[in-house]
């Protein structure tokens, strides 16, 4: 009964903080709405969502009676990060056969420490694209309910793919197969499993175009869903009122993508000058991961990845960063997502620097990850940005990230719905 008591008291002293309302202090903010960092802010969180932004010779904010402080002198605040590319129940410390030597739900049990290290990185809000058994489902209802602390999760669930293609068992042998619940072929069956992924919580629809890195037996560069499918998905998804990313590396099947009405493409590794000017004229994100073939090149081999595998990394990585210069340069809007899960969650923070070496200023950078991010997901009304009627949902580091973008490798106070999740100031 003690028990009951104690877990009942936590949750009721999480509903007395969320209505109290709270006040936020620091040396500067950035604005990703305007592209200016804003001196002396001064912003008030009341149940959870902001009230008031000001800052300084910006007038007298509006302070409730009774307001609890946060005050962060020598910070900045950024809105809290937004990773639009993780799969939280993937360690990259467990290769595809190393996995095999647990139980089923071992890598999923992983989930709410990567759900915890993301957090604390600053990231508050993320996009998981692809699960196994539901678990981002899961993870996002604990989160919601209070139960283990993790950041905002727009959930997939199952990834959709052709047989045989990425996102398929493609590891074993015929008499243990069993197919994932997001594989189809077909426009309808296509549909079909559109409907399922809703029905059993997905939020937005991950596919698989083309072939990929990790998978067996699949090269990146290679469609394995024809437009025909993957315009039924975008038109199925799109009738529910939900966005559709597709994985595709390859040249054809991001052109495929993009003409099908797919919103969002990932990786975008071989991108031709067709897909930069259809994802231009269309209005397409790209979502281009420029970071994880550090940790893979450095210790994949270490930790389970196969020589097939850490060749096909190899010879994509420093096309999709010279890709991601183009893109950029070509006005292509882009987002943030780092596919953490083949590198260790909580290390995100490393890819800005790449974003500003491939063509990115520090400003554009940090808004590819808010306020782009916020766009991309259809949540502008919620998150990406500092500003009245969003979550209170904010990070502070150390020093000015847009005079140095490596400020984000190591955030100090991470604040949700105006309650701090992490502070490591002192450490």
């Amino acid at each position: 009964m003690r028990h009951f008591l104690i877990a009942a008291t936590l949750l009721a002293s999480a509903a007395t903080a969320s209505a109290e309302s709270v006040v936020v202090t620091a040396d500067r903010m950035v604005d990703v709405l305007e592209g200016r960092v804003i001196e002396e802010p001064v912003v008030v969180i009341t149940d959870g969502r902001i009230t008031s932004v000001v800052g300084r010779n910006g007038g007298r904010p509006m302070i409730p009676e009774g307001a609890r402080r946060i005050d962060l002198p020598g910070h900045t605040l950024v809105p809290g990060l937004i990773d639009m590319h993780v799969h939280l129940d993937s360690s990259p410390f467990y290769g595809p056969y190393d996995s095999l030597q647990f139980t089923d739900l071992f890598q999923t049990v992983m989930g709410p420490e990567h759900a915890r290290d993301t957090l604390a990185a600053g990231f508050t809000t993320v996009r998981n694209v692809g699960s196994s058994d539901y678990s981002d489902v899961a993870y996002r209802q604990a989160i919601d309910e209070g139960r283990i602390p993790g950041p905002r999760i727009v959930t997939a669930a199952n990834s959709l793919s052709a047989t045989g293609g990425h996102c398929d068992e493609t590891y074993l042998p015929p008499s243990l197969h069993r197919a994932p619940p997001g594989v189809g072929n077909g426009p309808q069956e296509l549909r079909n499993r559109v409907r399922e992924q809703r029905r059993n919580g997905a939020q937005v629809i991950k596919v698989c175009a083309t072939g990929g890195v990790f998978s067996r037996n699949t090269e990146p560069g290679q469609q394995q869903l024809s437009e025909d499918e993957l315009r039924a998905i975008a038109e199925e998804a799109h009738q529910w009122g939900m966005r559709v990313a597709a994985h595709a590396h390859g040249a054809a099947g991001i052109s495929a993508a993009i003409r099908a009405g797919i919103d969002t493409i990932e990786h975008a590794s071989l991108i031709d000058a067709e897909g930069i000017r259809l994802a231009r004229e269309r209005g397409a994100w790209l979502v281009m991961d420029i970071f994880n073939t550090d940790f893979t090149q450095e210790f994949g081999a270490q930790y389970g990845v196969g020589e097939d595998n850490l060749r096909k990394d190899r010879e994509i990585a420093q096309i999709q960063r010279d890709n991601f210069r183009a893109a950029h340069r070509a006005g292509v809007r882009m987002a943030f997502g780092s596919d953490a899960g083949v590198m260790p969650h909580g290390t995100q923070g490393g890819q800005f620097r790449y974003m500003v070496e491939y063509g990115m200023t520090p400003m554009q950078a940090i808004q590819a990850a808010t306020r782009n991010a916020a766009q991309a997901l259809d949540r502008e009304r919620d998150v990406g940005a500092i500003a009245v009627g969003r979550y209170g949902d904010l990070i502070a580091v150390d020093g000015d990230p847009v005079a140095d973008i490596r400020q984000l490798e190591d955030v100090d106070v991470v604040i949700k719905g105006g309650a701090i999740v992490s502070d490591r100031r002192g450490e």
